[in-house]
């Protein structure tokens, strides 16, 4: 059980780090933890299977590499988050949904909202940046905590992105399991819709049960937003523009960046003032505008609207902000390389293979490893890759459909990825939306239970077919 000593390191490290820093832990002591982890698997697998520092170094370098993408896209999303703020565009949406979603029914509203762009976009990360932002000032405005808010949007986001036929998570797990794209998600309908209909009964609950004090804080919030931003239906081109583009399919590093340059240009023409200011060179004509948006696109900015809740929402970090989620991913990307080339998650995999007797406990036994692999290796990606290439002999050999396991895969390593602090969608939504992951957790009520209805599901056998020929 030598191939078991990384992964209780790693958890024995991180639980001191969060014991000692709490909610600074990913400034940097995470990060030490996964190469601390890193370097005892070199360890192992050096004098257990003699393995040489090239092979170690290569797979690194191939695990890092394959998150370049995902690194981009962090930091265009840094760059949207500074860019759609300071132009107007989220305190514009903010301003007119505060008039529009009344507080009870908030919170079911906007999982609905998010569930619906997700499904049309296949994005949950896209989603979250953009309308998330919004109704996190608008949750904010009408007085309900931070874990409420960001846990209703993450439940839609990830609803619309697990059933989303553009979504690259939904393509990826029918792809490797080889199960036809639209069969699978049809297959996932009968988990996936009870699941976030609970949820939506949980938030529709809380809303009318919930004693919120917001009324004076809408008022507060819209009186702030109308002195320091220039509100206008005319800011509302560019997200419907950005809903185009992704609605053609256009490449996400693309559409991010047009949104990027037509955030920055209507920046410059409904909010110049405010770009003059965040530059420090008032007065300064071409020059103010362009290092203020330039710093709005990589810096960050504190935003004086003479209300202190709403200052902190609209204070923004552009991509320098999402450094430590990049040096955070890179260092968990090389403890998933390590692991993979001593062969140690695999060696554990085949003891958990030896517990699957019957249905319920091989999708118990998918679902688990999908989670295991989100938290020792911190990518949904990896853990949809990985569980599949695990079990698909097994359930092949058993007479299972494919898309049972596809399913499996995609009710767990999906969906809980944003569960996980150090999971590259848990830094990234935490990061946008400002709340630690931990904070929203207990509110994500989709992203936990989908898994228990996923066993629960085959428990009863509902709609699992097995054929003759085993």
């Amino acid at each position: 059980m030598l191939s078991l000593i990384p992964f209780l390191v790693l958890i024995v490290l991180i639980t001191c780090c969060v014991a000692v820093f709490g909610n600074a832990t990913l400034d940097g002591a995470s990060q030490v933890s996964l190469l601390a982890a890193s370097a005892v698997s070199v360890l192992i697998g050096h004098f257990s299977k003699r393995l040489t520092w090239e092979n170690l170094e290569k797979e690194i370098t191939n695990k890092v590499a394959s998150c370049t993408p995902a690194i981009i896209i962090l930091l265009l999303i840094g760059a949207i988050g500074g860019t759609w703020m300071v132009s107007g565009i989220v305190p514009t949406m903010i301003y007119y949904g505060m008039q529009i979603i009344r507080p009870e029914v908030f919170l079911v509203s906007s999982s609905i909202l998010c569930a619906l762009v997700s499904l049309m976009i296949g994005s949950s990360w896209t989603t979250v940046a953009t309308i998330g932002l919004a109704l996190m000032g608008i949750g904010k405005a009408h007085g309900f905590d931070d874990g409420w808010i960001a846990g209703s949007i993450i439940t839609g986001a990830y609803f619309g992105d697990k059933l989303s036929p553009l979504s690259d998570t939904t393509v990826l797990a029918s792809s490797v399991s080889g199960t036809p794209l639209f069969t699978h998600i049809r297959y996932m309908l009968y988990t996936t819709v009870p699941t976030f209909c609970i949820s939506l009964v949980i938030f529709l609950i809380a809303g009318f049960t919930m004693n919120v004090s917001g009324h004076g804080n809408v008022s507060e919030f819209m009186d702030g937003l109308q002195r320091t931003f220039l509100i206008s239906p005319w800011l509302l081109i560019v997200p419907v523009l950005t809903g185009v583009m992704i609605a053609r399919r256009w490449p996400s590093m693309v559409v991010l960046f047009l949104a990027i340059l037509l955030a920055a240009i209507v920046g410059l023409l409904f909010q110049q003032p405010l770009v003059h200011s965040i530059s420090g060179e008032a007065g300064q004509g071409l020059l103010a505008s362009y290092k203020g948006m330039m710093q709005v696109c990589y810096g960050s900015t504190n935003i004086e609207t003479g209300v202190p809740m709403l200052n902190e929402l609209v204070r923004t970090s552009g991509m320098g902000g999402m450094m430590p989620t990049i040096w955070l991913i890179i260092c968990a990307q090389t403890f998933g390389g390590v692991l993979t080339a001593t062969g140690q998650l695999q060696d554990l995999m085949r003891y958990v293979l030896r517990l699957v007797k019957g249905t319920a406990s091989l999708v118990a036994s998918t679902v688990g490893t999908a989670l295991f692999c989100n938290i020792a290796l911190a990518d949904q990606y990896l853990s949809i890759m990985l569980s599949s290439q695990i079990f698909k002999d097994t359930y092949r050999d058993r007479g299972y459909e494919p898309r049972l396991l596809s399913r499996s895969c995609e009710d767990s390593a999906t969906v809980t990825s944003v569960l996980v602090p150090w999971n590259t969608c848990g830094l990234t939504q935490s990061t946008v939306l400002g709340v630690a992951t931990l904070t929203y957790l207990p509110y994500c009520f989709f992203n936990y239970l989908s898994p228990l209805m996923s066993v629960f599901i085959a428990s009863i056998g509902w709609k699992i077919n097995r054929s003759d020929k085993r």
